[in-house]
């Protein structure tokens, strides 16, 4: 009974932490760390570790199902990547200075503020500020809009996948499938260092939880992927913005 409960807890933090994945590049952490905490009372630390594990392969399946699809901007995105896990570690460290900074509501504000925007003002084309800009100007603007998604995730603690796909539509001008598939491709490096950080500092995880959450996040975030890379720009935004406030409700509820 007690593994079937398991199961079931985790296809369910699974499915919603996929199909954020896939559709708007969440991060699976806002999803599965709360679920776990709440229903399997699992400590925190740990949920977080499984959560940014089950973010790895199903980051990289939707970072190749987007760049199959030409929707993936690989050398921008390694630049903001390099900035985002160099200025995550500065952020943390700044954090640990000052008391009380840890805001664990951000990402599921932003989450719904989001989901909000895109229903209001769909991002259906490249912004002419990204068509227009130079390969330098597109390279350097990554640059720092890496350095600030990286320094409040790790000030914050929360947010990364929310803040990239903010950065990359409202300040870098990506049209959204472009944005999706260049926020998932920088998350799998990202979780991947994260997820071997909890385990190496936390020790092993349970293994059941951890499997059953790995392997229901990447099924549907492969299926949102799908989808995703075959609908309409205006169509992906509503996608998008109903998946994103209904997640962040329940996140909130939860």
């Amino acid at each position: 009974m007690e593994l079937l409960i398991k199961f079931i807890v985790c296809l369910l933090a699974g499915l919603g932490a996929g199909l954020g994945t896939g559709f708007a590049g969440m991060s699976a952490a806002a999803v599965i760390s709360p679920v776990l905490i709440t229903f399997l009372d699992m400590d925190p630390y740990m949920a977080v570790g499984i959560a940014l594990a089950s973010d790895v392969l199903a980051s990289a399946v939707s970072a190749y199902t987007y760049g199959k699809n030409k929707n993936l901007d690989i050398k921008n995105g390694l630049v903001m990547l390099a900035a985002v896990l160099c200025f995550t570690m500065v952020g943390s460290y700044v954090s640990s200075l000052v008391p009380g900074t840890t805001m664990g509501s951000f990402s599921v504000f932003m989450t719904m503020l989001l989901g909000i925007k895109f229903l209001v003002n769909p991002v259906t084309e490249p912004k002419a500020s990204f068509t227009n800009a130079t390969a330098k100007q597109k390279v350097l603007r990554s640059l720092f809009c890496g350095i600030l998604v990286g320094f409040i995730c790790g000030f914050v603690g929360a947010g990364g996948g929310m803040m990239m796909l903010l950065v990359l539509t409202s300040v870098l001008g990506y049209e959204l499938k472009a944005a999706v598939g260049t926020s998932v491709f920088i998350m799998t490096f990202t979780a991947f260092t994260g997820s071997a950080s909890h385990f190496a500092l936390g020790g092993m995880p349970d293994l059941w939880v951890l499997l059953f959450c790995v392997l229901s996040t990447l099924l549907f975030a492969r299926i949102a992927a799908l989808i995703a890379n075959k609908a309409s720009a205006k169509t992906l935004n509503r996608i998008t913005g109903i998946i994103l406030i209904i997640l962040g409700v329940v996140v909130l509820f939860v």
